[in-house]
């Protein structure tokens, strides 16, 4: 049952501390406010929340001073009209919700007398200042990145779209960690219908705790079972408003520096940041040479094996007597010297991930070079399986997103063993089964291939920003996912009055 704060301090006071009995970490203070210290108050906060010279430089400090300056009969009547002008400031009217209000990092004042608790503000919890992405590279552009205060990472968006129609909506996840979510689009370029399936589903479930975006974003997509992630994160802010106004949903979660943007689609994953910011010829030569290297990142070992082992005969002739000497002595067929090289490569991978900074950086190159050396001077595996091998891992390091890769790296496995077993058949038979996979695959009821599919009308203008760059002058509508009254972006000076 909640318990009504009554403005008796001692009973306000035990009910407060009877909620965070046997927490350590929650500190209470009493004071004597009013320039006579006639009225009794009490403080209570987490304990690394409030500045330690609270009462010379923070907000709460100045607060607390002047009311110790103030006649008593004037402290009800600044309370309520929160006349010092404190920003943030709530009034709960149950213990209840002034200790959900003490766990955002806030302090909880309770004045004798006065029926109501105070939520102010002061430092808050700790937290990362702003950073450099690491997993997002750029090579011309912001180096600002996200971190894990929400609140922060929204003002890092806003810096950037100084629009009213950058909207904010707050939700909580999480039944006991109630995680603060940002739900982040524009208004009037966002169709409404996919704001609502965002909140929908973000509500449709209930955990104990969301302690990352990753989970929300588990809990939220369409297929669970696809290799491939329907929802993409980012850690760069440009990224994120740069979805924004292209008609998406971005969803900012408080302890996590990745921001989820809804809906997601492979076309989407290829890109980066970069693409916009360089000249249209390189940015379409770097998006041709990701896109071959997804195609080879999942199926270079698969196809090596369906010709070597099937269909020699389209490989020529001095080629494959290169292959055939280079084999002698190996006594694994060549399945397992890919399976064996493969895992390898994966074993340095996920070493090099965990290993702390420069130290993962030399297993990864050092470790490669020397077990595939050795490996070839043992006769365990030919030379032209670790080329093969490698060559397939760089294809994979060239994919911007990392979530993204990994459905490669896995479908890798998957069409080995079906070239391995049918030969160039099986390996057709894997690539038809990814394709029709992706084809039939949606992200919030919007084709997962898009722009290739699903578009019809002067929606094939969005082709123009696909595996080809064209220039930004020419990239006149936003993507599919934008509102049809709102589909145009660029305006030349013939059309600034269109729409």
């Amino acid at each position: 049952m909640e318990y009504q704060f009554t403005g008796n301090l001692q009973r306000d006071e035990a009910a407060m501390v009877a909620l965070f009995q046997n927490c350590a970490d929650i500190k209470k203070k009493e004071m004597k406010i009013g320039k006579n210290k006639g009225i009794s108050c009490f403080l209570i906060y987490i304990e690394v929340t409030l500045s330690s010279v609270m009462l010379r430089t923070t907000a709460l400090g100045n607060f607390l001073a002047r009311l110790s300056e103030m006649p008593e009969e004037d402290i009800p009547k600044v309370l309520v009209q929160n006349g010092m002008g404190l920003s943030d400031v709530m009034l709960y009217e149950t213990a209840e919700e002034a200790g959900e209000g003490l766990l955002t990092g806030d302090a909880i004042l309770l004045v004798d007398g006065f029926p109501l608790a105070m939520k102010i503000p002061d430092k808050g919890y700790p937290g990362e200042p702003i950073k450099d992405t690491d997993t997002e590279k750029v090579l011309r552009g912001s180096n600002e990145g996200f971190n894990e205060n929400v609140k922060l990472n929204t003002a890092l968006m806003r810096k950037r779209l100084r629009s009213l129609d950058f909207k904010v909506e707050e939700m909580f996840l999480g039944k006991r960690t109630q995680t603060l979510i940002n739900i982040t689009y524009m208004d009037g370029i966002v169709k409404p219908e996919l704001v609502k399936k965002v909140k929908e589903r973000l509500s449709d479930f209930q955990i104990d705790g969301v302690l990352d975006g990753g989970m929300a974003e588990q809990l939220t997509e369409d297929t669970w079972l696809s290799p491939f992630p329907q929802i993409q994160s980012t850690l760069r802010p440009d990224r994120a408003v740069m979805e924004v106004l292209d008609g998406k949903v971005v969803v900012l979660c408080n302890n996590s520096p990745a921001a989820l943007i809804m809906p997601a689609d492979y076309n989407s994953f290829i890109q980066t940041t970069d693409d916009y910011y360089q000249r249209p010829w390189i940015a379409s030569f770097a998006r041709l040479i990701r896109y071959v290297a997804s195609f080879f990142a999942m199926s270079l070992p698969g196809l090596y094996l369906a010709v070597t082992n099937f269909q020699t005969g389209i490989l020529p002739t001095t080629l494959l007597l290169s292959f055939a000497a280079a084999r002698q002595g190996v006594p694994f067929p060549a399945v397992v010297e890919v399976i064996l090289m493969e895992l390898s490569f994966e074993l340095l991978r996920e070493a090099g991930v965990r290993l702390p900074g420069a130290m993962g950086n030399t297993i990864g190159i050092v470790g490669g070079l020397i077990i595939g050396q050795a490996a070839v001077e043992a006769n365990l595996v030919s030379p032209i399986v670790v080329i093969v091998v490698a060559f397939t891992a760089l294809c994979s390091f060239c994919i911007p997103n990392d979530e993204f890769a990994g459905a490669f790296r896995l479908l890798k496995f998957f069409v080995i063993i079906l070239s391995a077993w049918l030969g160039f058949f099986g390996f057709l038979w894997a690539m038809l089964a990814i394709l029709t996979h992706l084809a039939l695959l949606k992200s919030y009821d919007h084709p997962y291939l898009i722009p290739f599919v699903g578009i019809k009308g002067d929606g094939q203008e969005r082709r123009k920003d696909s595996v080809v760059r064209f220039p930004l002058w020419s990239l006149i509508y936003r993507s599919i996912h934008a509102k049809d009254t709102q589909k145009r972006r660029f305006r030349g000076k013939e059309n600034l009055e269109d729409e």
